[in-house]
């Protein structure tokens, strides 16, 4: 009741109006955006104009500043919470192991059949690039399976996989 607001009236179901006015509130907003981003061009507009992504960074803001302020409850997180004392005893990782891991992975890649890794990414640069649908649409899953029992490493797996791909890269709108 705190998070949904529905105790702030005194009988929310009550013929179902209080619903009913929320739901339109919530379609009239819902609409205007969709007239905003339909006057844009429509989404795929929208999302290259960096539209999309601002509304979603400003509107995330808002929420945490508002559940920050008190102005918006979460019960468990600002209110109704309970007091713990602080976690001690936490996990902490010797530096020598991320040392050990990299001497292993060298020592992998050295013994390991390098004709059957080029084959095996080979293999998987040119399924990666057949059609997303269709009847020459390959399953990626078994392909990167068979690179990894021909020890790729994750790294020149996804290596492969941007070289054909891309890189996301997200507009800067702040």
């Amino acid at each position: 009741a705190y998070e949904s607001g529905l105790a702030d009236v005194v009988d929310p179901l009550g013929g179902s109006y209080y619903v009913e006015a929320m739901t339109n509130a919530i379609e009239e907003e819902v609409m205007q955006y969709i007239k905003k981003i339909d006057e844009m061009g429509g989404a795929v507009e929208a999302i290259d104009k960096g539209y999309i992504q601002k509304e979603i960074q400003d509107s995330a803001y808002a929420w945490q500043m508002a559940v920050e302020s008190g102005e918006r409850t979460i019960v468990g997180v600002n209110k109704f919470t309970m007091e713990e004392p602080p976690v001690t005893g936490l996990l902490k990782i010797d530096a020598s192991v991320g040392e050990r891991k990299k001497a292993q992975l060298a020592k992998d890649k050295e013994n390991r059949d390098q004709a059957k890794v080029a084959e095996e990414l080979a293999k998987l640069e040119k399924a990666a690039q057949t059609p997303a649908e269709g009847p020459d649409h390959v399953n990626l899953m078994p392909v990167i399976l068979d690179c990894v029992r021909a020890y790729c490493t994750e790294g020149e797996i996804c290596g492969v996989l941007r070289k054909v791909f891309g890189e996301y890269k997200p507009h800067n709108t702040l």
